[in-house]
């Protein structure tokens, strides 16, 4: 089946080219790829015009006017856009792995949404990947990530490519299957049930609320987080404030109370 893959973007063209890279190499190229662009300058739409030359994925580029951190709003917009039964998201600063699109198809189940992890790096090691690495592979080898600057740790536990080593330690993890902004997927008509995004959240824990009105309207996660990797590229965070959190952890604490399965806030404004 053909999937949509969305992900978000601000004024990181260098990071962007290396995530357009990662998905220029998966093996399954059946997807069409969305590009949520929270008001970057033009000079996010020149990397991606010079990526498309190069290229011959499925682009589409969904921009709009920067107005502060409004991811909410622009992932409902490329939602609107999408065209696919199922869609992928994660996020412009997650390289994936060359088997990332194919282990989501894998997996997916009716009535279920999927849970992936990431693989988060230093700087100095997001800064040295470059398009040779990620074609050939070596930006997600264990051996070579520690030669260049990365802490040897169970975490690299996510980028192991053996597959019974995956389908165990899914299964053995604590941790819940979560609807994560880098690393989930699932079907459209779920997401467009629950309206999309909460668009009065901001940063901090707006995909996990998406995700709670799934479960409460009976989408169950399963956990991936062990099968379909992506490396997470170091950056700052200057643009989070306290407040931010705040408001979103209550939204989320409204949701949870009143077992919420829809936000008069999203993708129709109710």
């Amino acid at each position: 089946m053909k999937i949509s893959v969305i992900f978000t973007t601000y004024n990181s063209p260098v990071w962007l080219e290396k995530v357009l890279w990662g998905f220029h190499y998966q093996t399954d190229k059946n997807f069409e790829l969305i590009i949520a662009d929270d008001g970057s300058t033009a000079d996010t739409k020149a990397c991606i015009d010079r990526f498309s030359q190069s290229s011959d994925l499925d682009i589409k580029h969904v921009w709009q006017e920067d107005e502060g951190f409004q991811k909410s709003r622009i992932m409902n917009k490329a939602l609107l856009v999408s065209t696919c039964d199922y869609v992928l998201f994660t996020d412009g600063d997650c390289i994936p792995r060359r088997d990332f699109v194919a282990v989501h198809k894998a997996h997916a189940r009716p009535g279920k949404f999927l849970s992936g992890g990431y693989f988060k790096l230093p700087m100095p090691t997001s800064d040295l990947i470059s398009q040779q690495h990620i074609a050939s592979g070596q930006a997600f080898e264990r051996d070579w990530l520690v030669k260049n600057g990365v802490r040897r740790n169970r975490k690299l536990g996510k980028l192991t490519t053996l597959q019974w080593k995956r389908v165990i330690l899914n299964s053995v993890t604590p941790a819940k299957p979560t609807w994560n902004g880098h690393n989930a997927s699932g079907w459209r008509e779920d997401i467009f049930a629950v309206n999309g995004f909460d668009e009065r959240m901001q940063y901090g824990g707006q995909d996990r609320e998406l995700g709670e009105r799934l479960m409460n309207r009976g989408v169950r996660g399963i956990q991936i987080r062990y099968s379909a990797a992506c490396l997470h590229l170091e950056h700052d965070h200057s643009y989070v404030r306290p407040e931010m959190i705040a408001k979103n952890k209550a939204i989320r604490a409204t949701t949870k109370s009143n077992k919420l399965t829809r936000t008069a806030y999203g993708i129709i404004k109710d």
